[in-house]
């Protein structure tokens, strides 16, 4: 796995697809996005933003720090159970139901954060 930091996060984007070995259809179709904002996302045509950069890590487990920035390593090396059942459910998920269970998620992550 290359990805290093000269190499854009759009870049990465796609080696973490092809590393999968998933079209882009259905990488996208996992990610609740269009085939054609997609493939615009790789060709860099378009700006990952910070959403989809959360989105494709929490779907695929990559390593965010390494998709920002190409330092370390392309997955993240915990092996926590409960998150990849979550990654495993997500990716089952009808898209209008994938919207939803990010949403919850980013509104429990902010009452977290709220109380500590």
């Amino acid at each position: 796995m290359s990805g290093g930091s000269n190499m854009s996060v759009n870049r990465r984007i796609r080696e973490v697809r092809h590393f999968l070995n998933l079209s882009q259809a259905k990488f996208a179709d996992n990610l609740c996005m269009s085939g054609g904002y997609f493939a615009a996302i790789e060709l860099e045509n378009r700006r990952a933003h910070d959403r989809l950069i959360r989105l494709i890590c929490f779907a695929y487990g990559v390593n965010e720090h390494w998709l920002r920035t190409g330092e370390g390593q392309m997955f993240d090396k915990t092996t926590d159970a409960k998150a990849d059942l979550a990654r495993k459910i997500f990716r089952e998920l009808k898209p209008e139901y994938k919207d939803c269970a990010m949403g919850l998620a980013q509104r429990l992550l902010e009452i977290q954060q709220s109380e500590a």
